[in-house]
C-alpha cells in the first residue's frame, strides 16, 4: 500500500513498525505505530536460528497484547524501507491473517511524501486484541523441504542474500557460518525488486525478473540470511502473480552451519 493510501486511513488500521537492527525501536514512528518486534518477542529465542518463526501459541499471545483484533486491518512498515516489514507481512499470513499489507517504500518513503511522524519508538498500551492464530503449513519450511526443492524440477529455490555472499567471496555476518550457497538455488538480491525511491517494481518487471531465473517453474522457495530478506521475494512473487511461494525460516543461519547440508561456492 502507498504512503498515499495509509495517511488516508490512520487511526482506522493497526500500524506496525517491523524494524530490525539498527532501526528497532527508532526516534520517529507513523502516529499510532505499535512494535512488531522480530528482534525481540516475535522470534523465537530459544531455536538456534535467529529470527524463528514463533509457536503458534506465542504468536498469538503477543499479537493480542499488541491490540490486534479479528477483524482489523494491519499495515506494516520499517525504518530501512522494504526489508523487515515484509517478513512480519508474511508471518501474520502463515498464521491465518489475511488483512495485512506493506508499507510501500516505508517509512523513508512516508517521510519523503512530507507525511507526519510522532517522536519516540513505536508503543502500545491499549487493550488486549481478539486474534487468533490459524497455522497455514507450507507457508514457512524447513531445511529437509528446501532440500526436497533443490531436486524437483517444478520447483526453484530463490537465495535473496547478495551476490558476494551467495558465491561465497564475502563473509557472512554471522561467526561460524560457511560460505556459499545450496546446489541448484538461484541468486535474486532482494534490493533488485525495488525500484526508485526503494518502492517495489511493477508486477510486470517483477514477474521478469522471477522468469529470468526460475523460467516456467510456478513453485518458488526463497531463502536469505535469517528468513527476513526471503519475505521480500515472496512479496514480490505474490504481487507478481505466483501463488505456490514459501519461505525457509531457517535460511542460510541454518543451512550454512555445519552439517550434513551440502554447500557450494562460486556465483
Amino acid at each position: 500500500m502507498s504512503a498515499g493510501w495509509l495517511a488516508g486511513r490512520l487511526g482506522r488500521v493497526v500500524v506496525f513498525d517491523a524494524s530490525v537492527g539498527a532501526h528497532r525501536g527508532g526516534a520517529r514512528r507513523i502516529p499510532g505505530a505499535r512494535p512488531f518486534d522480530l528482534d525481540g518477542v516475535l522470534s523465537d529465542h530459544a531455536a538456534p536460528a535467529p529470527h524463528t518463526m514463533p509457536a503458534p501459541a506465542a504468536f498469538e499471545e503477543a499479537l493480542r497484547g499488541l491490540g490486534v483484533d479479528e477483524d482489523d486491518a494491519v499495515v506494516v512498515y520499517d525504518g530501512a524501507g522494504i526489508y523487515s516489514s515484509a517478513r512480519a507481512w508474511w508471518m501474520l499470513r502463515a498464521m491465518g491473517f489475511d488483512r495485512a499489507a506493506v508499507l510501500d517504500g516505508g517509512l523513508p518513503a512516508w517521510s519523503a511524501a512530507g507525511l507526519p511522524v510522532e517522536d519516540g519508538p513505536a508503543a502500545y498500551d491499549g487493550p488486549r486484541g481478539s486474534f487468533t492464530a490459524r497455522p497455514r503449513p507450507g507457508l514457512l519450511v524447513d531445511a529437509g523441504t528446501v532440500a526436497g526443492a533443490l531436486g524437483d524440477p517444478a520447483a526453484a529455490v530463490l537465495d535473496a542474500r547478495t551476490r558476494e555472499r551467495f558465491a561465497g567471496s564475502a563473509p557472512e555476518p554471522r561467526p561460524g557460518l560457511r560460505g556459499g550457497h545450496m546446489p541448484g538455488a538461484l541468486n535474486l538480491p532482494f534490493g533488485e525488486l525495488q525500484g526508485p525511491g526503494g518502492l517495489m517494481r511493477p508486477a510486470g518487471e517483477l514477474r521478469a525478473a522471477f522468469e529470468a531465473l526460475a523460467g516456467e517453474r510456478e513453485r518458488l522457495y526463497f531463502s536469505c540470511g535469517s528468513g527476513v530478506t526471503a519475505c521480500v521475494l515472496a512479496l514480490g512473487a505474490t504481487l507478481a502473480g505466483y501463488g505456490e511461494t514459501a519461505v525457509y525460516d531457517g535460511s542460510w543461519s541454518e543451512w550454512g552451519m555445519p552439517s550434513e547440508w551440502p554447500v557450494v561456492a562460486g556465483s
